[in-house]
């Protein structure tokens, strides 16, 4: 059988997602993977459809932001600690985080830009 135009699934990534608590935001390994490691991104939020997109993009770009930079323990999740970020938030999602944290799943759109729709954010219990 010729194979050709198929590719071999990578059972090492899993599902891309982030949680959300008080203590910040935290990008998985799959997210981190899938969109090829990068050093920088830009976040980008619409508020009226409650969707969150994380954008590949150089350092250069207006408003970019520190992404992955590789670990010694080889950890490669993200995490973003901005206090403001936490409030931004608190408020798309309508809770101070108090009693639990949120787990918002992504999927990669296309190369270097994945989609998190807060409408189906799911509480860490």
């Amino acid at each position: 059988m010729d194979l050709s135009g198929f590719s071999a699934f990578d059972f090492s990534e899993g599902v891309p997602y982030f949680s959300v608590t008080l203590n910040g935001l935290t990008f998985n390994r799959s997210v981190v993977l899938k969109l090829g490691s990068p050093t920088y991104v830009r976040l980008l939020i619409n508020e009226e459809s409650r969707q969150v997109a994380l954008q590949v993009c150089e350092e250069t770009t207006p408003k970019a932001v520190a992404f992955y930079k590789p670990k010694k323990n080889g950890v490669l999740s993200v995490r973003w600690s901005s206090q403001d970020l936490v409030a931004t938030f608190k408020r798309l999602l309508e809770n101070d985080f108090q009693e639990h944290g949120y787990r918002v799943d992504g999927e990669l759109i296309e190369d270097g830009l994945m989609l998190f729709d807060l409408n189906s954010a799911k509480p860490l219990v």
